[in-house]
């Protein structure tokens, strides 16, 4: 089973640990739950009734966490590529953990961490693929740090699970379609 480091936890870096982890993928999501979407109010969130940001986000980290994926309340203070994986280290406990993949689905803060492994953003955030893939192989970049200039919940939300899609996909040497069927009666 391939492993995942999500680092930031509003919508980008929680849509990629949800489709990741109900794949079997082992997930490891780090941020204290200071994310933007405290100060949000979704009235344009597909599929989702008008909601306070906060209510969101207790729903989603809670629909993370029932899929299995762990939650670290710890901010990441230094990531590295640590052989074939990427190691951070955090603020709180100075541990260190590992994956085989990386996604940095922070905003403004989490600039540092990409250009320690040698990510450049400018103005216009971190360039990136249409997956959210950068010039790190198996390094991936979603949500304002990507666009920090059209950052918007449903957005990034989508483009968390674009990178989840690919590295689900680049897993199984095939594409790969997330398809829910509803239960049998």
């Amino acid at each position: 089973m391939s492993s995942t480091i999500v680092i930031g936890d509003g919508p980008a870096g929680l849509s990629a640990a949800l489709f990741l982890a109900k794949n079997d993928h082992h997930v490891t999501v780090y941020g204290g739950d200071e994310t933007a979407m405290h100060w949000a109010h979704l009235h344009n969130y597909l599929g989702v009734p008008d909601t306070g940001g906060s209510a969101f986000q207790a729903v989603a980290r809670k629909q993370v966490t029932d899929m299995g994926a762990d939650m670290v309340e710890e901010t990441v203070t230094a990531v590295r590529v640590d052989g074939d994986r990427f190691a951070v280290s955090t603020e709180g406990t100075g541990a260190d953990a590992s994956a085989d993949y990386l996604i940095i689905a922070g905003g403004k803060t989490a600039t540092s961490l990409a250009e320690s492994l040698g990510i450049e953003g400018g103005p216009n955030g971190v360039d990136t693929d249409r997956d959210g893939r950068t010039g790190v192989d198996r390094v991936y970049v979603v949500g304002r740090l990507a666009k920090p200039n059209r950052s918007q919940a449903i957005i990034s939300a989508g483009a968390g699970a674009s990178a989840a899609l690919d590295i689900l996909s680049r897993e199984a040497g095939d594409d790969v379609h997330d398809w829910d069927s509803p239960p049998k009666d």
